[in-house]
């Protein structure tokens, strides 16, 4: 199948994407239209487009099942609790620290990062009404510190990235961890350096939430999660994310005596995990379009023509991908799907070029033909202009994550 195929079929699914036709139904179009583009007869076509699903459902599975998490983390209102008291504990001198450290450790412990910044926005506005900082500043500090935790996280970004590079998702989450906190100083030196002169809050239009559960039954759901997971790289004992997640789902709950709302925060969870799990089959749809096609041939030839090292693959495509698609999961999925075999061939591990694909998804995963531009947008009540002032800045931190993981694999491979 011709690369150029692959090209118009990835093109037009933008468009359609950008045109606000449903992205699902976006790349399962342009997969059509690029393998017969490319060459590819309808029945051929259809067949890879199924097997590029195929090659996603094991991912798709573990992603619906850590909604049990997510969900008690954000019904609860655990996710509430423990952003406040880090904003709290760290004082409004440490404000924009305690706001992006919020962010991360949220979207790191399983926490969608649009949905981390939306329970994070209420604190953030009122800390900003109190200090007359603009909206940018404190937008930019928590989009900055959830693109770090994005990277750690056992969301689904970094699971689908796992999967398709056939590597442990504890051992990708820890790869980055290092990356990830070098990203966080480099945030705060950015947010102490660029002035940002955006709109100040005037009204939060908030309300103080109540009845919320304490800080250390908040963790310790998320926190048994980890430990389940870490057993693996630690104790050679392998539970698999399908497992513990739930199960640390179930244990948050409990320490919360709030088992009253399991049906309620698990219903939530399942709807969130369901609106990425249909995305991905479209996904997986023109990953399998673009594996079967020559389009990665040309990128290698491109790469080393520019002289430019097979390293690059994976936070190259990650980055690409991301732009594309405006997701950080659809990013890395398509970029993991397509490339996961060329990257394997340069002589790059499984683990490592996991990680590198899901840092390289945080550098254009925030553009406006994306539901997270606009999502962040409305919880701060900014209109979209001013939120275009961000994208410079959120693309910066998102390469310098990118190329710390890359980094990090050259010392350390």
């Amino acid at each position: 199948m011709t690369t150029i195929g692959a090209l118009i079929g990835l093109f037009l699914a933008i468009v359609l994407i950008i045109r606000k036709v449903n992205p699902v139904y976006s790349l399962i179009f342009g997969a059509l239209a690029g393998g017969l583009l490319g060459g590819l007869g309808l029945v051929t076509t259809v067949s890879v487009m199924v097997d590029g699903v195929k090659d996603i459902t094991p991912a798709i599975i573990r992603i619906l099942t850590a909604g049990v998490l997510s969900g008690v983390l954000v019904k609860t209102g655990a996710a509430y609790s423990i952003a406040q008291t880090l904003v709290q504990k760290l004082g409004q001198g440490n404000a924009l620290f305690a706001l992006a450290l919020s962010t991360m450790i949220l979207t790191a412990i399983g926490v969608f990062i649009d949905v981390a910044v939306i329970t994070i926005a209420p604190i953030a506005l009122a800390v900003g009404q109190r200090m007359e900082t603009s909206k940018l500043k404190l937008l930019l500090a928590m989009i900055g510190g959830g693109k770090c935790g994005n990277i750690i996280s056992p969301n689904p970004n970094t699971i689908i990235a796992a999967e398709n590079m056939g590597a442990p998702l504890p051992s990708v989450m820890f790869a980055n961890l290092v990356p990830a906190f070098l990203g966080l100083a480099v945030l705060m030196l950015l947010l102490r350096l660029v002035k940002l002169q955006g709109e100040k809050v005037t009204e939060t239009g908030t309300t103080e939430q109540v009845d919320l559960p304490p800080f250390w039954a908040s963790i310790i759901g998320p926190v048994s999660a980890i430990l389940l997971l870490a057993l693996r790289p630690v104790a050679g004992i392998n539970i698999d994310p399908l497992v513990a997640l739930p199960v640390g789902g179930i244990i948050g709950i409990l320490c919360m005596g709030k088992l009253r709302m399991f049906n309620e925060s698990i219903a939530y969870g399942l709807e969130k995990m369901s609106v990425i799990a249909v995305l991905l089959i479209g996904t997986g749809a023109i990953a399998g379009i673009i594996k079967y096609s020559t389009l990665k041939d040309w990128i290698l030839r491109g790469l080393e023509y520019a002289g430019i090292g097979d390293v690059l693959i994976a936070p190259l495509s990650g980055a690409l991908m991301s732009a594309a698609t405006a997701s950080t999961t659809a990013g890395a999925t398509i970029a993991s799907a397509s490339f996961s075999t060329t990257i394997l061939a340069a002589g790059i591990s499984a683990v490592w070029g996991a990680a590198m694909i899901n840092a390289g998804a945080t550098v254009l995963d925030h553009l406006p033909h994306g539901s997270f531009f606009h999502a962040t947008a409305g919880c701060t009540q900014m209109d979209l202009k001013e939120r275009m002032e961000l994208i410079p800045y959120e693309s910066f931190i998102g390469a310098v994550l990118a190329a710390f993981s890359t980094i990090a694999f050259l010392i350390l491979s």
